[in-house]
């Protein structure tokens, strides 16, 4: 039997509940036909988005949502998404050469905003620093976030539908600028951070958060070179680095070492963060600066999705990448100290998405039943733990008494018996266990979308703190205590 500690004597703090963000670019299915169906619909819609959608992922407590990119971020002018959108122009986006599709701009800054509210996510805004200048930034978030009846991009912003100001509290200043956002050398790019963060200041009304853009994945090179040259010289929040795992056979039709190879380059997250963090540290001993991933998920080979290839990057979620996500999420719990936000690429039709949706038809993915059995970590206060095997993941969190257990099965084929207890803290007397799994290639489809759902509910009492359970292999598992 396999033993799971509480060491409740020891926390790394609150789990940001930004850990549990989530990314919509402008790209393939993401909204046409994926979120956005059109006020004039047949499909069942709130302001042209899916009801379907809202509700499912409103659901989740969604706590940030990035947009419009990602790479559409670095050819994206804000002002072609304003206005009447009758009269906005029909653009070639960063993605048009990957798939010839035309972006009509009908999702703009107020539709965008309007979603937030809907789900009652914060926006990020990713700003274009590639093509435009740090006078288009400024222009950006005086007409985000000045008080009505201030400047005339406020009233505009008024006249538009919007008098009050969005309030955007996350700004991403650039987006891998290392690659496809300017090629450019850690140096160039710092600097530019700098003109950038530097200029925008003085329409930061509302004490919004700037965040530089960081390494890819293992390029600690990057983050070493871009901290030395910034040497704290304007406002920083934090820097994002971005981590796919992916190259393990196809989506669905896996092999056993192949699911044991993306389970290996998953936990390297674990690593990378250890990495990024010291090469930080050297700069920063204070640990002012935060580390957020503001991209990360499995990367498979596209056209496995209920589009066929037509949507770019859309891939099937199967229950190894739930078991991807759940793994993934418990790092980030037990990093609480330094990571205050990630972003799961994408949210629908693209990528390690949570939805799937064409025409009259929406399901949601295995990956988002983890959000939701693991949304009760959100704002708790971490607790430490012990495990005395490694293909168990585990996170633990309490809030208002309650405390959360989230634990994940890396196993292809065997199952764990778990033995549960805590040092230097007591245990409830009651334990509600909630179950997914299926076999690691099932997956949600148009036809049937209840393949893959969580277990209901059972409770099951703990014998003087301790609480015995099985888990079966390629399983996900939360309990919660009281």
């Amino acid at each position: 039997m396999e033993k799971i500690c509480l060491i409740g004597c020891e926390s790394r703090g609150t789990i940001a509940p930004e850990i549990y963000g989530h990314f919509a670019e402008h790209i393939g299915g993401v909204y046409y036909d994926g979120l956005w169906v059109g006020e004039d619909s047949d499909i069942e819609n709130i302001n042209g988005f899916r009801k379907f959608i809202i509700d499912k992922f409103k659901a989740i407590n969604p706590p940030v949502l990035r947009w419009p990119g990602g790479c559409f971020a670095e050819t994206y002018n804000w002002r072609d998404g304003i206005g009447p959108r009758d009269k906005r122009p029909a653009t070639c986006g960063w993605w048009y050469n990957y798939d010839h599709r035309v972006e009509s701009n009908a999702v703009g800054t107020h539709e965008f905003m309007d979603f937030c509210e809907m789900v009652g996510a914060k926006p990020y805004v990713a700003a274009n620093i590639t093509a435009q200048t740090p006078m288009d930034m400024r222009n950006f978030m005086e007409y985000l976030n000045m008080p009505e009846n201030t400047t005339t991009l406020a009233a505009e912003r008024a006249e538009n539908g919007h008098a009050a100001p969005f309030d955007v509290q996350y700004f991403g200043i650039g987006n891998e600028n290392w690659g496809g956002g300017g090629n450019m050398t850690p140096e160039q790019y710092a600097r530019e951070y700098i003109r950038y963060a530097t200029i925008c200041s003085s329409v930061n009304v509302n004490g919004a958060k700037y965040i530089a853009c960081g390494a890819d994945s293992w390029n600690i090179d990057w983050t070493d070179r871009f901290m030395r040259e910034f040497a704290h010289r304007c406002p920083i929040w934090g820097l994002a680095f971005h981590y796919y795992c992916g190259g393990a056979g196809d989506p669905v039709n896996f092999t056993e070492e192949e699911w044991y190879t993306l389970i290996d380059k998953a936990s390297k997250m674990d690593e990378l963060i250890h990495r990024h963090d010291a090469a930080m540290l050297t700069h920063d001993p204070e640990r002012k600066i935060k580390i957020l991933v503001d991209e990360w998920g499995c990367w498979h080979p596209g056209g496995s999705g209920p589009s066929k290839g037509y949507n770019l990057f859309e891939q099937q979620s199967t229950m190894r990448d739930a078991i991807i996500t759940a793994l993934t999420l418990n790092i980030f719990n037990n990093h609480c100290d330094r990571i205050v936000m990630a972003n799961v690429a994408q949210l629908c039709n693209n990528l390690h998405c949570l939805f799937l949706a064409g025409g009259e038809h929406a399901i949601v993915t295995p990956t988002y039943h983890v959000y939701d059995l693991y949304k009760e970590h959100q704002g708790s206060t971490q607790i430490e733990t012990a495990v005395t095997v490694k293909s168990l993941s585990v996170s633990a969190s309490e809030r208002d008494g309650v405390v959360c257990v989230t634990v994940a099965n890396t196993s292809y084929d065997r199952d764990a018996e778990i033995e549960l207890s805590a040092f230097a803290k007591d245990l409830g007397t009651s334990a509600e266990i909630t179950m997914l799994h299926a076999d690691p290639h099932a997956h949600n489809t148009f036809e049937l979308p209840d393949n893959v759902v969580p277990e209901n509910p059972a409770v099951r009492a703990l014998n003087n703190g301790t609480l015995t359970l099985t888990i079966p292999a390629a399983g996900i598992c939360r309990i919660l205590i009281s």
